[in-house]
């Protein structure tokens, strides 16, 4: 249900990791050594002579002093970080994010704990439903006491299903479970109407991350496969089946995913809205797609009044509509049932679990499942997210930290304002169509000016699983009750805990949630040189993203629409194309390469939000020290510092199998080359640390890109 096209800082998975979870001891406190202030490319640091006073917000004891910052800067700002912090077990990548993930996880589990052992709660309230739904989803005594019983309801409702007309009804209330068979059905704003609601609909239906797990005949796929083959059967076998019969259906549904794989447009053909912007009216949809029934599944959507859908890719729907006439009605039945059993694995027993979480080995190399509760956090702010959340900003988050936020953020809006206005490639007339896009951002810190009403929502101790169903119900009637009404500017679309960001082109809007306000991001008592390589880089990167790739292509009003010169144009994709090429080039493991087409928009994002965020740092400097005399902080300029605080949000230590995926399935760049990436295209950075021309991290300028 949520917008496809939302540019987050970091795939969800990390705070599911977590920006996707996760507590460790994230020094801000600084080592009283210092590397020399302007190192060489053949030079080794050493330490200078000079007292300078302790920084904070910079651990200078994470330093690699053997590295060179010229040859690779992500080594030598984090070398020693990389040593001494190995990923744990029950993690498959580990850095900034998730030792800040974590450090929020400690508070959650605090609140949910107290919440949950708030027996007198008033009924209805926030604090009863989160303090109910976290104390089922933790009671792993009853939840294997009700095996799949909770879940016999919705499992008969598949099982009566006589007709294509019982199966078009399923359908749809496999959408309000968000199981995730078949397709996805969501209200949103109307890419080239932003000023009103429409509902899409868009390809689905696969288990495995992405396509290419299905397609692929190289060996890794294939052991994907049998793992994903072996998941299947026992999981079936759990859910009741015979051995026998758990083989047939795992069969059936390798079968039909396959199907819709090939089916489905690769992530790199997804990037593009205008294909991805299919409007038809309902009685279209009919004739082209009369076994799928929109009709009849939007009537049960309680989406009757519905004139016309957006759909994301029709061809793929042509296939769904051939497969729900050729294939057999009860091989459609096992397929829903399967989506339904295994979107539900949290609130089954540890042997469902422990399933899951053996594919998930073979896709991550994950080697220990995290703690249930850390997984029944995560769940809790997935499901409860802004109810737990204002318990959570109430201990978490001060006024003064937002309103130091909002000037940086104000500071880095000029920045970017003055970095179009002197841009050599574009025309004035663009030029005068970016600035007013700019100036019409809207920006959110923190947590909702207006809180999500869950009143019409009832949470029990009963089962954790009939809350699961709940609040799944309750969400997607949310968002599709949204369709009629005025479009709902307050709404947010990450919770308040959240160790992430994001820029909605839709809204105009870039969002900070109070979760990554926290160092090593942003640190009220660190000088600005660490927050403006930070958390001033991360504000650089959303306000970017409303100019990379995809997000140029909407407008001030966040409608797609082409306000661009023919000519601006193809200088902005040429220079893109540099960057493509540069990114292509990298190698996180022998020959697996970063696809820089998938990775366009975010590496676009880090290269701009970078330098504005320097610009926006020498015009505070400028204010505070206007005699150009900036003060060093152990034995380091502020650039030096400014560039390491960007190294040190993404550092990261990641497992093989993991880096392997993130390169198929995620638009961001491995994280050491979200660090080196920008710099190498960087004369500031190059003069920072004195770096000659022979330096690994000295493009030559010919090869050098620059966008904003």
């Amino acid at each position: 249900m949520k917008n496809r096209n939302r540019a987050a800082l970091v795939a969800t998975a990390w705070g599911a990791l977590a920006l996707g979870g996760c507590a460790s001891s994230s020094k801000t406190t600084t080592a009283s050594t210092a590397p020399a202030s302007q190192p060489t490319a053949s030079a080794t640091p050493t330490q200078v002579a000079e007292t300078f006073p302790q920084g904070t917000g910079l651990n200078v004891s994470n330093i690699d002093k053997a590295a060179s910052p010229c040859q690779d800067f992500n080594q030598y700002a984090s070398g020693n970080w990389y040593k001494n912090n190995p990923i744990p077990a029950a993690e498959v990548r580990w850095g900034s994010f998730n030792e800040l993930a974590d450090k929020n996880n400690a508070v959650m589990r605090q609140i949910l704990q107290e919440a949950a052992a708030n027996r007198s709660a008033a009924k209805g309230t926030n604090a009863q439903k989160v303090g109910d739904y976290y104390a089922t989803a933790m009671d792993t005594m009853a939840i294997e006491k009700a095996g799949i019983a909770p879940l016999k309801p919705e499992l008969d409702r598949i099982s009566a299903i006589k007709n294509l007309d019982g199966l078009q009804i399923q359908i749809a209330r496999s959408q309000q479970l968000q199981t995730g068979a078949f397709f996805n059905t969501y209200v949103g704003q109307d890419d080239k109407i932003s000023s009103q609601y429409a509902v899409n609909i868009s390809q689905g239906g696969l288990s495995l991350p992405d396509r290419d797990y299905y397609l692929k005949d190289d060996p890794r796929s294939k052991n994907i496969r049998s793992a994903y083959q072996t998941y299947l059967v026992n999981t079936f076998k759990l859910a009741g089946d015979a051995d026998a019969t758990a083989k047939k259906n795992a069969a059936t549904i390798m079968r039909l995913e396959t199907r819709l794989a090939k089916a489905s447009k690769s992530r790199v053909d997804l990037r593009d809205p205008y294909a991805n912007y299919n409007k038809m009216t309902v009685a279209q949809l009919q004739q082209k797609y009369p076994n799928l029934n929109p009709k009849h599944i939007l009537e049960h959507l309680e989406l009757k009044a519905v004139k016309d859908v957006i759909v994301g890719q029709p061809a793929f729907f042509q296939e769904l509509n051939t497969m729900l006439k050729q294939e057999p009605l009860a091989d459609l039945k096992t397929y829903l049932r399967w989506h339904l059993v295994t979107s539900m694995t949290s609130a089954l027993p540890q042997a469902f679990n422990d399933e899951s979480f053996k594919l998930t080995q073979v896709l991550t190399g994950a080697k220990k499942q995290q703690p249930r509760w850390k997984r029944m956090n995560r769940a809790t702010d997935g499901a409860l997210g802004e109810a737990f959340g204002q318990l959570y900003v109430d201990k978490a988050f001060t006024p003064a930290t937002k309103a130091k936020a909002m000037t940086m953020v104000q500071n880095i809006k000029e920045a970017m304002g003055e970095h179009i206005q002197q841009s050599d490639w574009m025309s004035d007339a663009t030029k005068k169509e970016a600035m007013k896009k700019l100036n019409a951002f809207t920006v959110k810190i923190g947590y909702p000016d207006q809180w999500k009403d869950y009143s019409a929502l009832t949470i029990s101790r009963d089962s954790y699983l009939q809350n699961v169903i709940a609040t799944r119900l309750w969400s997607y009637k949310d968002n599709t009750s949204k369709f009629g009404k005025p479009i709902d500017r307050k709404e947010w679309g990450m919770t308040p805990p959240t160790v992430n960001a994001y820029y909605n082109p839709a809204m105009n809007e870039i969002v900070f949630p109070a979760g990554i306000m926290q160092p090593p991001f942003f640190d009220p008592n660190a000088d600005d040189a660490v927050n403006y390589g930070g958390m001033g880089a991360v504000i650089g990167h959303e306000i970017t993203h409303g100019f990379d790739d995809q997000g140029r292509q909407y407008d001030a009003e966040g409608n797609l629409k082409d306000w661009w010169t023919k000519e601006d144009a193809e200088k902005f994709e040429a220079r893109a194309a540099v960057v493509g090429k540069q990114y292509d080039a990298f190698t996180p493991l022998d020959s697996v390469h970063v696809n820089g087409k998938l990775t366009m928009g975010e590496n676009l994002a880090d290269l701009g939000g970078l330098n504005i965020a320097y610009t926006a740092l020498h015009k505070e400097l400028k204010k505070q020290y206007p005699d150009g005399n900036y003060p060093k902080y152990d034995g380091l300029t502020p650039d030096q510092r400014f560039f390491l605080s960007w190294a040190q949000v993404w550092r990261t230590n990641a497992r093989p199998e993991y880096l392997r995926q993130q390169v198929m399935t995620d638009p961001h760049s491995p994280a050491q080359f979200r660090t080196n990436g920008p710099l190498m295209n960087m004369p500031q950075f190059y003069e920072a640390f004195g770096c000659k021309d022979d330096a690994k991290m000295m493009r030559a300028q010919a090869d050098r890109a620059k966008v904003w």
